[in-house]
């Protein structure tokens, strides 16, 4: 096991699948992620934070069929869009790792080689009820009315040699490791869903390879198959660290310290994920945090149903750091939260416009009427403990909260003093009344820079030079 003093912090958001282009669901998660790496940072800690694109099977090889396009082709023009998207919402990652990788590759089957030597993979057959929209088997608990809640059509029945994984002889070890929180699931409801599954159905050995299959890693002992999707994609947590297979190799990185991920893949990140760790003899990542789907009028967004919204349509109503604070305040990071691009407009002009940049165009042109070119400040701009504990929870939503208070603060102490009436009559009341304004707002631009950190630089840079255009234009609905 690695020496915790200098192993880096390493957050990891799950790898998109690049059957389409991304909505922000993938930008919700990934956005959250990287507020915690650039907290981390601003604490001073190293940190490697992963993100990536998910690019073999067979729902892939059908989509780039579907375009016309071969395979190769489609993946890289999917994967230079998630790049794309990540580059304009300023998403600080340490790597993009893809599973096409030639080094995720060789390392991929190097792992199934030593699993298959030591006899942890086995060749049978696999009968059960598979969704191609998944790429992967039900459990008939799983269906409503018979379908797969996520595509809303019925599975196929699907019975093919394959090779399997050994799962059920590690059940009652995993379920202990969850229930001790050496595998920590959170939040609390997604940690009883999680052993209420474990302890009520057998975890059955998996199947890891398909036969029929071009589009994949072929088996290195059997190359009439191609690697099962989810093993390929899960190692890419430890590949995209540089390890090539090495079982006797930790990464410095490993274990992560926080994987964040949709509720719709926990069940296989908290059973095939561990299961193939133990398999390794890898520690369990600290800590699998699960959040709620983002809905658009009761639905879940869905690129089946086609009620997604566009992140490059809210990059461009509402700017970059404006689509990071809605997609963060929408609600309890955990819980479902739904979006539309009307109460958003509305939530912008509140809280962005009329909140944040009404106190600074007139906190800041106010204080070009100070007789001094010098005022320091004295401001701590540490995170007080309340919000240093809402951060080191994820609450994100309740961590803006709690800055747009202050900001509500700071505005109703501008309507209280009346600075433009003092600045008439008293320079030194007028002088203490913006060095406190002006104090507060250097304490919010430090407090939301994980957030929004194009912000922040515009606000430091405003106070230093006591000048400044409006940065949130009101949006027209």
């Amino acid at each position: 096991m690695n020496n915790t003093s200098d192993k880096p912090f390493y957050v990891i958001t799950p790898i998109y699948y690049v059957n389409a282009k991304p909505h922000i669901g993938h930008a919700y998660t990934t956005i959250a992620a990287d507020c915690v790496a650039r907290y981390q940072r601003l604490l001073g800690k190293e940190v490697f934070f992963s993100v990536g694109t998910d690019e073999h099977g067979m729902n892939i090889e059908k989509k780039a069929e579907e375009a016309g396009k071969s395979p190769e082709v489609f993946v890289d023009e999917i994967a230079l869009i998630f790049k794309d998207l990540w580059a304009k919402l300023n998403i600080s990652y340490s790597k993009f790792i893809r599973t096409t990788d030639p080094e995720h590759k060789e390392a991929v089957q190097k792992v199934l080689q030593d699993f298959y030597d030591r006899k942890i993979i086995y060749k049978g057959f696999y009968e059960g009820l598979y969704c191609t929209g998944c790429e992967q088997f039900k459990v008939r608990s799983d269906l409503v009315d018979g379908k797969c809640v996520d595509h809303n059509r019925a599975p196929e029945i699907m019975k093919e040699e394959t090779y399997l994984m050994k799962m059920t002889e590690l059940q009652p070890e995993l379920i202990r490791k969850i229930e001790n929180d050496e595998l920590e699931v959170r939040t609390e409801k997604y940690k009883k869903e999680i052993l209420s599954f474990l302890k009520n159905e057998k975890l059955e050995d998996i199947s890891i390879s398909r036969k029929n299959v071009s589009w994949g890693i072929p088996l290195p002992f059997d190359d009439t198959h191609t690697t099962y999707v989810w093993l390929d994609a899960f190692l890419n947590y430890l590949t995209v660290l540089g390890w090539n297979g090495d079982r006797e190799k930790v990464p410095r990185e490993w274990p992560a310290d926080v994987q964040f991920l949709g509720k719709d893949i926990l069940r296989v990140h908290a059973t095939i994920w561990p299961v193939m760790l133990l398999h390794l003899g890898f520690p369990l990542p600290k800590l699998l945090f699960t959040h709620g789907h983002i809905l658009s009028c009761g639905r879940k967004m869905s690129k089946t149903i086609g009620n997604t919204i566009s992140a490059d349509l809210m990059i461009e109503k509402f700017g970059v750091d404006g689509t990071r604070y809605l997609l963060m305040s929408a609600g309890t990071f955990g819980e479902d939260v739904d979006l539309t691009m009307e109460r958003m407009t509305e939530k912008y002009n509140a809280d962005l416009a009329n909140g944040l940049g009404n106190l600074l165009s007139r906190s800041i042109k106010l204080s070009e009427k100070l007789t001094t070119n010098n005022l320091p400040l004295t401001t701590n701009a540490k995170y007080p403990e309340e919000l240093k504990k809402l951060i080191e929870e994820y609450c994100f939503a309740e961590i803006l909260q709690f800055v747009w208070k202050k900001i509500a603060e700071a505005n109703r102490y501008i309507d209280e003093t009346k600075p433009w009436e003092l600045v008439k009559a008293d320079q030194p009341e007028f002088e203490k009344v913006m060095r406190k304004l002006l104090e507060d707002i250097a304490l919010v631009a430090s407090w939301i820079e994980p957030f929004m950190p194009e912000t922040t630089k515009k606000i430091q840079k405003a106070l230093q030079e006591r000048k400044t255009d409006s940065l949130f234009e009101r949006i027209k609905a």
